[in-house]
């Protein structure tokens, strides 16, 4: 993985994205990182932003504790509630 101190950057942002491969370039000031150049081969817009989103993430955490608790219902209890 590619890491770049801003401070020493020798190119504008755009020409490192365009030289982006399968890795991200890690963006750093001094030794802390700050963002990061990622690759969106076959991501849509939409997929990127609930992967980003603390929200989603939450709720999709709170999602997987149930189903481990064993917290579910099945498709024809989920039938019957809606029908």
């Amino acid at each position: 993985m590619k890491t770049i101190d801003l401070a020493t950057a020798s190119k504008p942002i755009s020409a490192y994205a365009d030289e982006l491969g399968d890795e991200p370039i890690i963006l750093t000031v001094g030794d802390r990182p700050v963002a990061a150049l990622v690759p969106l081969k076959n991501v849509d817009r939409e997929s990127l932003a609930l992967s980003t989103s603390p929200e989603f993430l939450r709720l999709m955490q709170a999602a997987r504790k149930e189903v481990e608790k064993g917290d579910v219902v099945s498709l024809e209890e989920m039938k019957r509630e809606l029908t």
